[in-house]
């Protein structure tokens, strides 16, 4: 009976010491700050002004002030946001949140609002794990909103007279519930309290339509050592595959069976690039070692999948292929030999030709599906994924088909292995265990590999499959992948 007294009271005393300011439950500090913060809500104006102490929102901690209200299912906050000053640190952020307790490393998903403008879809993947981040540069949102849609968290951005739309890029986590939704503020300087308003604030459930979903593609960037991601564009429909250009500066990627070229930087705009009849490209293409030549696959002529060549800066495609379909893939570091798969009486495999053409050469014989080939910088090996030992799995062997080694295992399906420029690292592509072939609308991750010592690393989770990182999309200095992520809403 004493326990469940205790119990009681104790659960009492929770009640009337939370402090209820307009839609949310209560406010505090989490983590470690040496200010207090504090919420002011104007209940004629319907905004509150938050101030946040704390030294980051970012690694494996948190330190800031927090407005909150739990919650359980899908769910979206919106709001106006703004610094009444600019002064202080350029990464003071204010944030919607979306997370799993009030614990300083407790896992999460948030859109931070910077004082510099720039905007990101941040997440925290487990309790005590590290801080990942879509970051949408320049952005200077004013209104923004975190949407929560299953296991997957959604930012949408809207500028002075702009309605609001999908910023790209996307989050993947689980989390149980109830969890706290709210907002919240971080001077990113321990010794400095900062403020914020959120006006014309908005907790809802996401409306369930009967229309159908509309797809849009997001061609993002991820730096490996901090899986930071950047959005270089989103559009509605489907993109596909990016190839890195040798420069560093731009990235060519197929939609609507035409190649675009978009460069690197803010507010560019993609520009077609010219490839002659060839009007049905696929996902199969990529740029030769000195920059030249563009190798493409096309059905436009036989109405299946065949591969030419051209100009790096556009015109008239040359017919490389007589067998089809044939599947581009990977170039010879001299820039000689095109590896490809091709499907002949039924069967996948790995197959070189010369650039100049003439007959194809076999290299694999029909063990499971072999797919994805790719010859590594210093062309001793040729990586490719076969299903030759049951699930999808990276292999490698000598240009000839000799000297076969399995590199990847387990019960996911691996696909497209990528080698970095400087033949240190393997990127690849994970399905799920059951997942049949490289389907489109998955759950996915975007993996690397250090080849020296085979250990793995996570760089993104996604919504993807195929069209996300078909062909090589190494940055020149190994440092960066390119990739598709696609949005399902409605």
């Amino acid at each position: 009976m004493q326990s469940k007294y205790f119990l009681a009271s104790a659960l009492w005393a929770s009640l009337l010491s939370a402090q209820p300011v307009g839609m949310f439950d209560d406010h505090s500090d989490v983590g470690k700050v040496l200010h207090a913060g504090s919420v002011e809500f104007d209940a004629a104006k319907r905004t509150y002004t938050i101030s946040g102490s704390g030294e980051n929102m970012w690694a494996a901690a948190d330190g800031f002030h927090y407005v909150w209200k739990k919650v359980s299912g899908d769910t979206s906050i919106t709001a106006d946001i703004l610094f009444p000053s600019k002064a202080g640190n350029a990464h003071k952020k204010a944030v919607l949140m979306i997370r799993q307790s009030l614990d300083t490393d407790a896992a999460y998903v948030d859109a931070a609002v910077h004082n510099d403008g720039l905007t990101s879809l941040q997440s925290r993947d487990e309790k005590g794990g590290l801080t990942h981040e879509v970051g949408q540069a320049n952005a200077s949102a004013k209104r923004v909103r975190l949407e929560k849609r299953g296991d997957y968290f959604y930012l949408f951005l809207a500028k002075e007279g702009e309605d609001l739309h999908l910023a790209g890029g996307s989050m993947r986590l689980t989390l149980k519930e109830p969890f706290y939704v709210g907002i919240g503020v971080c001077s990113h300087d321990k010794d400095v309290v900062e403020k914020a308003e959120f006006s014309n604030v908005s907790l809802n459930t996401p409306v369930k339509s009967n229309k159908e979903p509309t797809l849009y593609s997001t061609l993002e960037t991820v730096t490996i050592t901090s899986t930071d991601r950047r959005v270089s564009l989103v559009v509605p429909g489907k993109i596909e595959a990016p190839n890195w250009t040798p420069d560093g500066a731009a990235l060519i990627y197929n939609g609507g069976g035409q190649l675009k070229r978009i460069a690197l930087t803010s507010g560019s705009k993609p520009e077609t690039v010219d490839t002659g009849f060839a009007s049905k490209i696929n996902n199969d293409h990529g740029i030769s070692p000195d920059g030249k030549l563009l190798a493409i696959s096309d059905s436009t002529e036989e109405g299946k999948s065949v591969i030419y060549t051209l100009p790096i800066g556009g015109g008239t495609p040359k017919r490389i292929t007589k067998s089809l379909p044939s599947y581009w893939h990977g170039w010879s570091p001299d820039g000689k030999t095109l590896t490809y798969c091709g499907q002949r009486d039924g069967k996948f495999d790995i197959y070189t030709i010369s650039v100049d053409g003439g007959e194809e050469t076999r290299i694999t014989k029909g063990e499971g599906h072999n797919d994805g080939p790719e010859y590594s910088p210093d062309g001793k090996y040729i990586y490719f994924n076969s299903s030759r030992t049951g699930n999808m799995q990276v292999w490698r062997m000598k240009p000839d088909g000799s000297e076969l080694e399995q590199i990847t295992s387990g019960v996911e399906n691996n696909w497209f292995p990528h080698i970095s420029p400087d033949g240190l690292k393997m990127a690849f592509i994970t399905y799920e265990k059951g997942v049949e072939g490289h389907p489109a609308n998955k759950d996915v991750m975007l993996q690397v590999m250090t080849l020296a010592d085979k250990k793995t690393k996570v760089v993104a989770k996604l919504f993807g499959g195929q069209g996300t990182m078909n062909v090589p999309s190494w940055a020149p200095n190994s440092l960066r992948l390119a990739f598709v992520s696609y949005q399902l809403l409605q």
